[in-house]
């Protein structure tokens, strides 16, 4: 009997920006991963910012997000493969999801394959070169001396903080980087085409940027699928990659 793990059927969503307990997107994956443990699905890929902000392990985030870390480890044991890229919202998540709860945690680009279909899967806060004051950001916050203070400072500062990264960064988002949506799906192309021609692939998967993509590119003589996953904040999507089809469509027609 096949386990979970060579299903090849595999599910993927990115920047659903949860807030709260409270807030109705949580609930909303909360209702997609009772789907994904009911049916034959056989991996499940986070591509970054899941969370408006997670840091480390601390215990108030998983005592608040309870249910659905609950959710996550029965997929796991179930032999669901969960994998979970860091994004600009969610950082040092080694330290609890994948040594407490067993997912893979990726901070770079890493390449699968989900049956006969190979991937380039990354959460894509790397595809503008130019963008160098988020990229000293991001390579700040992995520090030794950031990452120590978002495990050991006390839990009203990284609340604090948390507010504030998460107001910071959306705003810059909207505003200093507010490009047309033609331009950033551009941005994403032009990113895709450059990793294709360093590794070739059949689909292309990203994030962060907040809109859809879904387009067939060309390299040469060679043709992949570019996906990017867009934002919950704007429409729940996630793509299905099953017997070798992709798919981008919304979250409801899973459940």
């Amino acid at each position: 009997m096949a386990t979970r793990s060579t299903v090849n059927r595999a599910v993927f969503v990115s920047d659903i920006h949860i807030s709260s307990p409270e807030d109705p997107k949580f609930k909303l994956l909360l209702e997609l991963l009772e789907a994904c443990a009911s049916k034959e699905i056989g991996h499940l890929f986070f591509v970054g910012d899941i969370f408006d902000f997670w840091i480390a392990d601390r215990k108030f985030l998983i005592t608040a997000y309870s249910p659905l870390v609950d959710r996550i480890r029965n997929l796991v044991e179930a032999g669901v493969r969960v994998h979970y890229f860091e994004g600009n919202h969610d950082l040092d998540l080694r330290r609890f999801w994948q040594d407490n709860l067993g997912a893979s945690v990726h901070t770079e680009a890493a390449y699968f394959h989900i049956g006969t279909t190979s991937l380039r899967v990354e959460h894509g806060d790397q595809m503008n070169l130019n963008d160098r004051g988020y990229r000293f950001l991001r390579w700040l916050l992995r520090t030794r001396l950031f990452v120590w203070l978002g495990r050991y400072l006390p839990e009203f500062v990284i609340r604090w903080l948390g507010a504030r990264a998460s107001t910071t960064s959306r705003t810059y988002t909207s505003t200093v980087k507010a490009l047309s949506d033609d331009q950033v799906r551009e941005t994403v192309r032009r990113h895709a085409r450059w990793a294709y021609s360093r590794q070739a692939f059949d689909v292309f998967v990203s994030g962060h940027v907040h809109v859809t993509e879904d387009s067939l590119q060309s390299v040469g003589e060679g043709t992949f699928k570019c996906i990017n996953l867009g934002t919950w904040l704007k429409k729940p999507m996630l793509l299905e990659i099953q017997d070798g089809e992709a798919s981008l469509r919304p979250v409801e027609e899973l459940l």
